[in-house]
């Protein structure tokens, strides 16, 4: 058996978050968060989508397209533990792996046939950047997916608590009425890096727009929202 193989890009992520900061750090925490699954031409075949709509959720596995690797290390340092603890890099789900792949479960939404795109998924709850590579998918299986009685490790340990989020209301219109409830709940989860200082300005663009808030304690406040490329982003 060989050694290697080439894994090919069977379709890309359409999704609203343009960068990595401010991406739900897992799966399904994205409340709200609708993204497209849009299919390679070579793989425009709504035959392989046969029986698919029977399922309500799917596994995507993807490739961690920007991260910049020099080989690989045994440990990293999770956000989770504030980015200051090393854990095994096989006990968490860092990108800074010897495979830089990424496994996600969705919500599966609907399937529809687009002009010139071919058929389509619509997703809920994927925690991918837009044009992010996707190798596979396969269909969640609750009866064997699923362990209510799975432990969690250190990553059930420190579990983040939400923000309180204060989006004044001249701000908040000013994003489609069908995106606002996706970006609160991001916020939500304080995008912020693990080495987060209260008092300094973060942003990042999410669905065309360029969002700049701050956090105090348990608050975080948006202070600005601009069509994005108007301003400079942290």
């Amino acid at each position: 058996m060989a050694d290697t193989f080439t894994l090919k890009v069977i379709a890309r992520i359409k999704s609203d978050f343009m960068q990595k900061f401010g991406i739900p750090r897992q799966s399904s925490l994205g409340g709200g968060q609708l993204s497209t699954v849009v299919f390679e031409p070579e793989y425009r075949d709504a035959n392989a989508l046969r029986g698919i709509e029977g399922y309500s959720h799917l596994w995507l596995i993807w490739g961690f397209s920007m991260v910049e690797r020099q080989g690989w290390r045994p440990t990293v340092k999770p956000p989770r533990l504030g980015g200051n603890t090393r854990m095994g890099v096989f006990a968490t789900r860092s990108p800074y792996r010897p495979n830089p792949i990424g496994l996600s479960s969705v919500k599966l939404v609907s399937v529809e046939n687009r002009p010139g795109l071919g058929h389509v998924l619509t997703v809920e709850g994927a925690d991918l950047m837009d044009g992010t590579p996707i190798y596979d998918i396969k269909p969640y299986l609750s009866f064997t997916d699923s362990h209510p009685e799975a432990r969690d490790g250190f990553a059930g340990e420190k579990l983040e608590k939400n923000l309180q989020v204060a989006f004044p209301e001249e701000l908040l219109i000013a994003l489609p009425a069908d995106k606002r409830e996706a970006l609160l709940s991001a916020l939500s989860q304080d995008p912020r890096p693990a080495y987060q200082q209260d008092g300094e300005q973060y942003g990042f663009e999410f669905s065309g727009f360029d969002v700049r808030f701050s956090v105090d304690g348990d608050t975080l406040t948006v202070f600005d929202v601009a069509p994005a490329g108007s301003q400079k982003l942290k």
